[in-house]
């Protein structure tokens, strides 16, 4: 072999050595954008979110908010609905679910905690959570509604918060005078906040 071909050890060993830096450095870089859109996932969720609002001056327009989430609808969304009593919960959900394509009547299942029907494209899972506690409703398996084939909406959700998911849209409804609604629109995750950002781009909400 000539001699011209041969490699000495030391470069044999730099060379190598370098090889291992470059993918250290590789492996490094990827770790760092693997761990970036983690975090970035982390706090789409964690942060604190941007609220969004809604006036109604008559039962028309909580029906007009009802359709235009029902447009958004996916299987697994979550609305969180609170309020004072009377603040209008179980008229803004009868709204809702005649625009899923519900024509049973809905009231409130303040006794049955949970109403099922079927909607015209998906099913429609309707809560009330004001009579029981935090730890009876964890026996009910409300995960299975949660992250299940359907649209689950809560009232009074802020009595089992522990056990809400982290993604999800809350609604909390202001009472001004006997017709007047304020809805406060908070959204927890990416798709929740896509959706009201696109609402109010088209003017519905402030």
């Amino acid at each position: 072999m000539d001699v011209k071909e041969q490699q000495s050890p030391l470069r044999v060993i730099l060379e190598r050595a370098f090889s291992i830096r470059e993918l250290m450095l590789r492996t490094g870089e990827d770790y760092n954008r693997s761990s970036t859109r983690k975090r970035k996932e982390r706090d789409e969720i964690y942060l604190p979110q941007s609220t969004f609002t809604y006036n109604s001056q008559h039962e028309e327009d909580t029906d007009k908010l009802g359709r235009l989430l029902a447009a958004y609808l996916q299987p697994g969304t979550v609305f969180t609905l609170d309020g004072d009593l009377g603040a209008g919960k179980t008229r803004f959900s009868q709204g809702f679910a005649r625009a899923m394509g519900i024509t049973e009547t809905v009231n409130s299942p303040t006794f049955t905690i949970i109403k099922e029907y079927e909607g015209a494209g998906l099913p429609f899972y309707h809560m009330d959570m004001y009579r029981i506690s935090q730890e009876e409703a964890d026996e009910l398996g409300l995960d299975d509604y949660f992250y299940g084939a359907g649209v689950t909406l809560i009232e009074w959700s802020s009595l089992i918060e522990d056990l809400l998911p982290l993604e999800r849209l809350a609604i909390t409804i202001a009472q001004k005078d006997d017709q007047t609604r304020v809805f406060h629109l908070t959204p927890h995750g990416a798709p929740y906040q896509s959706w009201c950002v696109q609402m109010k781009e088209n003017g519905h909400l402030q």
